[in-house]
């Protein structure tokens, strides 16, 4: 069943039902709240990651209403007031979205969103909010780990059949390509996203005909431009292989390829590589696959398999390694009277604390190397701090008061803003095998702002 984005507005934990009416009992409901989203912890002890799901956080604000069908439903549960679920029927979001471009390069415990809002608003979008943040972010992330694992060959993401359901298979392939992917074997995130879409044959096309010369054949003839084989169906060197290149060879194809899904990859590529140059195939490409991620890629790269392009599916489209990104949703501040007043959490586990107060985030660089620095956090009415010797950037921007104001890009144009804010990082971070932490400053005043709300116990 397909959900329409209005049905979308109960995607959301039942407390924040029950919490907002509570608020509306207590007179809370204009109360001006601050909320962070943040995150504490880089997947597979990365050095970044990647900020992903923006588009559809916007999208979903945009659209936020609660039909009749809802209103019902919530009324089904027999807790709810007619006066706050009269309340529901009206909804229309009134607050600000702050955030930072989708694809930027992010780091634990900054913020990468900040909604202000009255309370019942801002408490609802909670739910919708950190599922788009923390599914996108981590599989952006992990596509890019993938991408850098492979240098110069292309990474296509091949998951959707492993995929935990639907929507998954469609944000994960959006996702991976501003992660870094070349194409998606998902016919229709192609068509929603405009991502390019690809894919060979599988094993069912070779085992429908008489033999696998036969089955390359037909292909060939309907497809003649770079066919791509599946040579593994039965045996890849003495059979698989040379068939693909009598077709190769018979209809006089230079740009085809050959894709294998099983057994040794390294060792198969290496005497694959050296057939096909034998038979003047330079051109001809080899395309692996069979549940790979950045750690097999990176020791087939190591070994200098020539493989060009690598199709990766399971353990991509599920981050099945580290599949957690830890976005939270924490109150920072309330407003009164147009004072801002600063909120923290208290944990007696300190990386639960939260830094408190409506703040601003800089990015901060070299100004001759254009490299990332560090960042630096400010509550909102402070100024930076001036450096001849650097560059600063905001990264936290108003995109949504009372209608979108970010213009829609193109997921090209996010891959592209994403690569680009890559380039900037200090080589260090980009090693896949070593954490080095990055340095996020707080500026004296929130220093001691937060030193002296962690002395409050009660």
């Amino acid at each position: 069943m397909m959900i329409s984005k209005t049905s979308l507005a109960l995607l959301c934990d039942f407390y924040e039902f029950t919490m907002s009416q509570g608020y509306w009992k207590n007179g809370k409901k204009d109360q001006i709240c601050y909320f962070d989203i943040f995150f504490r912890k880089i997947p597979d002890c990365g050095s970044f990651a990647i900020f992903a799901g923006l588009e559809d956080v916007l999208d979903y604000i945009e659209n936020l209403s609660f039909d009749k069908e809802n209103i019902q439903f919530l009324r089904k549960q027999k807790i709810f007031s007619e006066e706050f679920l009269d309340f529901l029927s009206d909804f229309k979001f009134q607050g600000e979205i702050y955030a930072m471009h989708e694809g930027e390069v992010i780091f634990p415990n900054e913020p990468l969103l900040c909604v202000k809002a009255p309370a019942i608003q801002a408490q609802l979008l909670e739910t919708f909010l950190l599922l788009s943040l923390n599914h996108q972010s981590l599989i952006a992330t992990k596509a890019n780990r993938i991408v850098r694992a492979a240098k110069q060959s292309k990474v296509l993401e091949f998951g959707s059949r492993r995929a935990q359901g639907s929507e998954a298979a469609l944000k994960g392939s959006r996702a991976s390509f501003i992660g870094g992917c070349s194409a998606s074997a998902c016919t229709l995130a192609g068509k929603i996203y405009n991502i390019p879409v690809n894919g060979t044959m599988a094993h069912s096309w070779v085992q429908m005909f008489e033999n696998e010369l036969e089955a390359f054949k037909a292909y060939a003839k309907i497809y003649p431009k770079n066919p791509i084989f599946l040579i593994d169906t039965y045996d890849c060197l003495k059979s698989g292989l040379k068939n693909a290149i009598k077709v190769f060879k018979e209809l006089n194809i230079k740009d085809g390829g050959v894709r294998i899904d099983s057994g040794d990859l390294l060792n198969l590529s290496l005497k694959i590589r050296q057939e096909l140059d034998k038979a003047k195939l330079h051109k001809c490409k080899i395309i692996a696959s069979n549940s790979l991620d950045e750690h097999s890629i990176q020791n087939l790269k190591k070994q200098n398999a020539p493989i060009d392009v690598f199709g990766v599916g399971e353990r991509l489209i599920t981050a099945s390694s580290d599949p957690i990104f830890s976005c939270v949703y924490k109150l920072v501040a309330l407003e009164d009277q147009g004072v801002i007043k600063p909120k923290i959490k208290i944990s007696e586990n300190n990386e639960k604390s939260t830094v408190p107060h409506f703040k601003k985030l800089f990015r901060v660089y070299d100004k001759k190397t254009k490299k990332i620095l560090f960042d630096e956090l400010y509550i909102f009415d402070e100024k930076a701090i001036d450096d001849q010797k650097l560059e600063r950037k905001e990264l936290l921007e108003l995109v949504y008061k009372e209608k979108r104001l970010l213009k829609k890009r193109s997921l090209h144009e996010i891959q592209n803003y994403a690569q680009e804010q890559i380039a900037k990082l200090d080589e260090k971070f980009l090693n896949l095998n070593e954490f080095i932490k990055f340095e996020v400053k707080l500026s004296p005043k929130l220093q001691a702002l937060t030193h002296d709300l962690l002395k409050i116990r009660f």
